[in-house]
């Protein structure tokens, strides 16, 4: 077989081949993604028929950080489907503000009330109040999260105020709300605002650890213990400044780790949830909202509010209550 000498011009060739070859690929991914954000733009026009409309205004919703960006977008959708909607901010005259302008744009069925998801007693406070008032849930979106990267930076400064926030005060959020969803033959719904970015075999950002991955991997041994040790190991990591060298993401560390035991806490939820009875259901999800243009991506995002709080809503309103356990992008299921 003849070989073909490997020369500086043959070498320099190739690699002008790879390089058009891979934006030839991210050309046909984007492609793909904007005919996908259009088809979903054409389904949002199609409205549920009465029979696939198993909620009312009587229907009770409840969004955390629902007072800008994606989760102000999906308090505007759920109550343009008709539920009621209650709009929590952690700053109340904020928070105000917010509800007041979907009531004046004629989505009366919208409350507000004020929820600091790091503060118990903040929780325990909204949680009395909605009992008082409302005498339970029937959906809970937990959006409110926080992230301090942007750009290429990959600092790991606030990473107990991330992890704080996205993992423990949304379980937080789960615990307190958990007696309070309303039995229903349709049954209650949990939504998890989490990210690609804490997917575990995901192709740009995977945990690299192979024993932690393959841990998380394993359903039906997934523990609440496991998922907690496994963020507390991360945290002393960022204390000793070893966390580099110990297998986590490489972009965004400290947000991909918060949305990694989130999709890890969802499917452990959804397992423990299965045996509930017949009318004492809960079904819980997460979603990606996908790099949607808000403060959290320094308002570098490609996707618009509308498109990011598309499955959030879609999620909560489907019609087949059997759907548990999911991770969902763009109205599709997608691997954890």
């Amino acid at each position: 077989m003849l070989k073909v000498p490997v020369t500086p011009r043959t070498s320099n060739i190739q690699f002008i081949q790879k390089e058009i070859e891979k934006m030839g690929h991210k050309e046909k991914s984007k492609d793909r993604k904007e005919k996908r954000l259009q088809q979903i733009s054409l389904m949002r026009t199609i409205p549920y028929s009465d029979h696939q409309r198993w909620w009312s205004k009587e229907t009770i919703a409840v969004v955390t950080g629902g007072n800008r960006g994606i989760g102000f977008e999906i308090c505007r959708q759920l109550a343009d489907h008709g539920v009621t909607v209650i709009l929590t901010s952690r700053d109340e005259s904020v928070g105000v503000e917010s509800a007041k302008v979907l009531q004046e744009g004629g989505l009366t069925e919208v409350a507000c009330h004020q929820l600091d998801i790091l503060d118990p007693s903040s929780i325990n406070q909204f949680a009395e109040w909605m009992k008082e008032n409302y005498g339970g849930v029937d959906i809970l979106v937990n959006n409110a999260g926080v992230n301090f990267n942007h750009g290429s930076e990959n600092n790991v400064e606030n990473a107990r105020n991330v992890i704080d926030t996205n993992y423990y005060g949304t379980k937080s959020m789960i615990e307190a709300m958990i007696p309070l969803m309303k039995p229903s033959a349709a049954g209650a719904r949990i939504v998890n605002v989490s990210s690609r970015l804490g997917r575990l075999n995901g192709k740009r950002n995977r945990v690299e650890n192979d024993a932690l991955r393959e841990q998380l991997s394993d359903e039906e041994s997934l523990t609440e213990e496991l998922i907690d040790g496994m963020i507390s190991n991360f945290l002393q990591q960022v204390e000793d400044g070893s966390w580099r060298s110990q297998g986590w993401p490489h972009s965004f560390t400290d947000y991909s780790v918060s949305k990694l035991a989130i999709n890890a806490y969802t499917r452990f939820l959804a397992r423990k949830f299965s045996v509930r009875p017949e009318g004492e259901k809960i079904y819980i999800n997460c979603y990606c909202p996908g790099w949607v243009k808000t403060a959290l991506t320094g308002y570098s995002g490609s996707v618009t509010l509308e498109q990011g709080a598309d499955t959030a809503v879609w999620i909560a309103l489907a019609p087949d209550q059997a759907i548990t356990g999911k991770f969902f992008a763009e109205r599709r299921e997608i691997n954890f």
